[in-house]
């Protein structure tokens, strides 16, 4: 079966290799795809959190560039507890790397903070947000009209 809905989103990276321990870091994902560029200096990797179908594509190529994602925009990550968001930002603090302490916006934003990836996208770690229970109540409407 083909993948179907939204699959990946693609950010060129100035530093291949950084942008991968960031990722591992503070999003939990993981290299699941590798292949070297066309050129020398470049490079492709995709990374997961191996909860879905869906990968971060970084790309590192020489003379590539791109418009960072932010301030406000951001990819968002799920975390455990609480205390994981504040660990994070406690490291993104001390690495420089943040962008927004820890917020509690209530239901169903939740408890959240911005940090900056080493190409300048942000990526917001949060606790308590309802994007699952919104999909879930979504599709059960669906399935009643």
């Amino acid at each position: 079966m083909s993948d179907l809905g939204l699959t990946h989103v693609a950010f060129a990276v100035k530093d291949l290799e950084a942008s991968i321990r960031f990722y591992r870091t503070y999003a939990n994902m993981q290299v699941v795809h590798r292949r070297p560029g066309d050129q020398p200096g470049a490079g492709v990797a995709w990374v997961s959190d191996l909860t879905r179908p869906f990968v971060v594509v970084l790309i590192q190529a020489p003379g590539l560039s791109d418009t960072p994602l932010g301030p406000f925009g951001h990819l968002g990550v799920g975390c455990a507890s609480r205390a994981e968001v504040d660990h994070l930002a406690d490291l993104a603090r001390r690495e420089g790397r943040l962008r927004s302490p820890p917020k509690d916006s209530g239901p169903p934003v939740g408890y959240w903070a911005y940090i900056a990836d080493p190409d300048g996208n942000t990526l917001e770690v949060a606790f308590g947000q309802d994007v699952g229970l919104a999909i879930e109540l979504a599709r059960d409407t669906e399935a009643k009209a």
